[in-house]
């Protein structure tokens, strides 16, 4: 369990020495794209086994009722006020920041028609578990990239900076309250959206934790 401590995201030999880059390191982009399609089957995968949402999702449904604004203009805006909580985080932006956005939406977008659909609940939960694992991985892989977090993962690399809790703790605490001011304002929970808010930040640490073990051997 010594993942659970995780405090950073490791340098590795595909990591780009910086993230506002327009020359980024040819290693680091491959790692970075190849991440965020990783991370993208795994929320894939959660939404096929169709038992609830991801927190942000939960949330940007709360919007909609209290504004009636749409699905994708809320999650828009809620993205934009992330990236606005990043200013006094100090957190850098960089073209992972941006393809973060379109490839996860082209992922789903053409990946979710092929995968299975399946009615029993036990197999549903496993699906869904799995998927959260994946995304851990995926997003392991992007951010150690370092070409620049997407819009979620920046404020929780920011929080853990000035927190100095562990990657898991903070990441688990934002779904946390994401999820809850979302189901406060109306939007709907499942299995789901508990698991995914209570491991998705596990994962992730756990998913840097081996890859920082991997390729450290091998460095």
């Amino acid at each position: 369990m010594r993942f659970l401590s995780v405090k950073t995201v490791p340098k590795l030999s595909w990591s780009a020495p910086y993230a506002l880059t327009f020359k980024p390191p040819f290693l680091s982009m491959v790692y970075l794209v190849f991440g965020l399609v990783v991370f993208g089957l795994g929320e894939a995968l959660i939404v096929a086994a169709s038992i609830g949402v991801s927190p942000w999702v939960v949330f940007a449904q709360g919007i909609t009722n209290v504004t009636g604004w749409s699905i994708g203009f809320a999650t828009f805006i809620t993205s934009l006020a992330v990236l606005v909580c990043w200013l006094p985080l100090k957190q850098m932006p960089g073209l992972g920041t941006v393809l973060n956005a379109i490839l996860i939406a082209l992922v789903l977008e053409y990946l979710l028609p092929y995968l299975p659909v399946f009615e029993n609940i036990v197999i549903k939960i496993v699906y869904a578990v799995f998927g959260i694992m994946v995304a851990g991985v995926g997003a392991a892989i992007y951010l150690i990239a370092n070409l620049g977090p997407g819009p979620r993962d920046g404020l929780m690399t920011g929080l853990q900076v000035k927190t100095n809790l562990p990657v898991a703790w903070v990441r688990t605490c934002l779904e946390i309250i994401v999820v809850t001011a979302g189901w406060l304002l109306g939007g709907s929970i499942g299995i789901g959206t508990i698991l995914f808010a209570a491991f998705i930040g596990s994962a992730i640490a756990a998913g840097m934790h081996f890859l920082q073990y991997l390729f450290k051997e091998r460095l």
